[in-house]
């Protein structure tokens, strides 16, 4: 019956497709590293920044509930992203970092305002919060 049970979890592991599992593609593991390695704007490394805010909500006595990292392909893309709950005065508030990478440039992009407000400001690149409408 043991037997049975480990062959059966080796095979859910190994069949498990990218997305749920990052370690079976290493790119998708490399992704996830650049991101969470990435400079942050208070923090060394994104990655850092993210367990900051949710140790300092978890202090002032805020339930918190930082969820697991993530990772999907998207052609060349790799989708990076992260969730953080938060408990308010009645209800959860549900935060969702995310980040689109791309292996070959080395460049991390912030698809989510939350997530651009983690990054370090890049001069050579546009971020989200950089972006203007322009005028009519």
């Amino acid at each position: 019956m043991v037997g049975l049970l480990l062959v059966a979890g080796l095979a859910y592991w190994i069949l498990q497709p990218p997305s749920i599992n990052p370690m079976a593609d290493s790119r998708a593991a490399e992704a996830m590293a650049l991101v969470q390695t990435h400079r942050a704007h208070h923090a060394p490394t994104l990655r850092q920044a993210i367990t900051d805010r949710v140790q300092a909500l978890a202090k002032r006595g805020q339930g918190v509930r930082l969820g697991e990292w993530r990772v999907e392909r998207q052609g060349n893309l790799y989708l990076v992203k992260i969730f953080v709950r938060e408990r308010e005065a009645r209800s959860w508030f549900e935060r969702e970092y995310l980040w689109r990478v791309d292996l070959d440039t080395r460049s991390v992009v912030a698809v989510t305002l939350p997530a651009s407000e983690l990054m370090a400001a890049d001069p050579e690149g546009p971020s989200l919060t950089d972006h203007k409408t322009p005028s009519p």
